[in-house]
């Protein structure tokens, strides 16, 4: 069962109504108006629970394992399945890395067996649109049939809401609403590796570096499909890594 109730999650959107055309706009590339949409995202954050719509980890991020202080960063991988998906796992595999690939379903109708090997290696599956279509343009009919044709063809952990990545990093009160009401997560990201907007592994790697680099209860962004990105991973594996991050599944970092 969901844990929020219905009434007051409506009552929250509807408090929240004139900050909907800034939360339509696509997350990526929209520079001009962050300030105005991580104001948004502060009032959506304060408003809403963690398993309604997700940016980050909001509480600590920090365990101390054996005497040593480990910080969890999820890494999320969008618009998959593809040809180059086996290759992301033989990296994440190498490195002892779970992480969470937000898949397209039509993409995942087509090559079941990327689904089947992306959850044989440990790793989560979340929902990414059945056709990519940017969830604020779609009526809520065709948003459900969106999630659960996707939904359909991948695993479900019993005890766990699905996830759902919206395409292009766009909602709208309306579409987080119903995600919510069929029972999904929206999972948005807090460190935007900027893998979309380059072709350079240097490009990806210097997102994760030094004063760029991701804060412990992190959701990274990053991209299937691109070799740029599969170039850079073992990089960036490294990186965080030597940093100390413990590198989890989006289900684990909210889990606790």
């Amino acid at each position: 069962m969901p844990c929020w109730a219905p009434t007051v999650l409506e009552f929250s959107l509807r408090v929240m109504a004139g900050a909907a055309d800034v939360l339509a706009l696509p997350f990526e590339g929209r520079e001009r108006h962050l300030p105005r949409r991580r104001g948004v995202k502060s009032l959506v954050q304060a408003i809403l629970p963690q398993s309604v719509v997700v940016w980050q980890r909001r509480r600590s991020a920090r365990q101390v394992v054996r005497g040593q202080v480990r910080r969890r960063i999820a890494l999320t991988f969008d618009d998959g399945p593809g040809e180059l998906t086996r290759s992301y796992l033989n990296v994440l595999e190498r490195f002892g890395v779970r992480a969470t690939f937000f898949v397209v379903g039509e993409l995942c109708a087509a090559r079941p067996e990327f689904v089947s090997a992306i959850a044989a290696g440990g790793h989560e599956l979340g929902g990414h649109g059945y056709t990519h279509r940017r969830f604020p343009t779609l009526v809520s009919r065709d948003l459900r049939e969106e999630l659960s044709r996707t939904a359909a063809l991948l695993p479900r952990l019993p005890g766990r809401r699905p996830l759902v990545r919206p395409p292009h990093g766009a909602v709208s009160l309306s579409s987080i609403l119903t995600c919510a009401k069929a029972g999904f997560t929206t999972v948005l990201w807090s460190h935007d590796s900027e893998d979309w907007c380059t072709t350079s592994a240097d490009h990806v790697c210097a997102a994760f570096e030094d004063e760029r680099a991701p804060e412990p209860g992190a959701i990274v962004l990053l991209h299937e499909g691109q070799p740029w990105t599969l170039d850079a991973l073992p990089r960036v594996l490294s990186r965080l890594s030597e940093a100390g991050h413990d590198l989890v599944t989006v289900g684990e970092l909210l889990g606790d």
